[in-house]
């Protein structure tokens, strides 16, 4: 039995070099408008042709012959969402024969952290949305692109012991509440505020500040800022 013209040119495909491409998970923390707490939320984009199209994947797109693998994630980012965060992480490599139905595609995999103020900032496109990165309320994806998010999501809570990633997603200054909100939204689980607290106190990257929150009806809350030093496992990655 004879294969189709269109079956022929899918197995032809499938036996070429793989295709490069690069994608990324940008997440950032911000009350849930729906069903209330703090969660963390990721850019979207709808597929628009084959395969699996109608459905939400992570932004990115293939490398050009001239780019790095940073350059084409930052073009990629800003092309489909118009954002341009200050710093990507390369994250990891995606490259099973089998998590494209058509040609072999290998991607490399990057990630993000933006502060509250920035999310929900996108192009005015209807195939562009923000959903919850975790949870019930978190769409179906495309290709293997919800095991690219559960491994970004895996690594940023081994960080967590990092101040930098707080400082990452609340800007340079916070509370203690703001803090526990953060890492709360990172682990998916409650922490007691009177444990994190203390916890706190071991801290060496985390300072009081002589500032205090205002507008609120009661006694405002002290605000911190972060002063780690060394290396930054978030630095930027441009030229790999």
């Amino acid at each position: 039995m004879s294969m189709s013209p269109g079956w022929a040119n899918v197995n032809e495909r499938r036996n070429m070099p793989p295709a490069l491409a690069v994608s990324t998970v940008i997440l950032g923390i911000r009350t849930d408008p729906e069903h209330g707490g703090t969660r963390l939320w990721m850019p979207l984009v709808k597929r628009i042709r084959q395969p699996y199209r109608g459905q939400w994947a992570l932004p990115g797109g293939p490398v050009g012959a001239r780019e790095s693998l940073g350059e084409a994630a930052g073009r990629t980012l800003a092309e489909t969402t118009g954002l341009r965060p200050s710093y990507l992480e390369q994250l990891y490599t995606f490259g099973d024969p089998d998590r494209s139905p058509t040609q072999r595609l290998v991607t490399i995999a990057y990630f993000a952290l933006l502060t509250e103020a920035q999310v929900g900032a996108t192009v005015s496109d209807p195939n562009v949305a923000w959903y919850p990165a975790y949870g019930e309320h978190s769409p179906q994806l495309a290709f293997d692109h919800r095991k690219i998010v559960d491994y970004a999501l895996w690594r940023l809570r081994n960080k967590t012991e990092y101040g930098q990633v707080a400082h990452r997603l609340l800007g340079d200054r916070f509370t203690l509440a703001q803090l526990r909100e953060v890492y709360e939204a990172v682990l998916g689980r409650s922490l007691d505020p009177a444990n994190f607290r203390r916890q706190l106190k071991n801290t060496s990257s985390i300072e009081a500040t002589d500032e205090f929150l205002a507008g609120g009806k009661h006694r405002p809350p002290r605000l911190y800022r972060y002063i780690g030093h060394g290396p930054d496992p978030l630095e930027v990655d441009r030229t790999s």
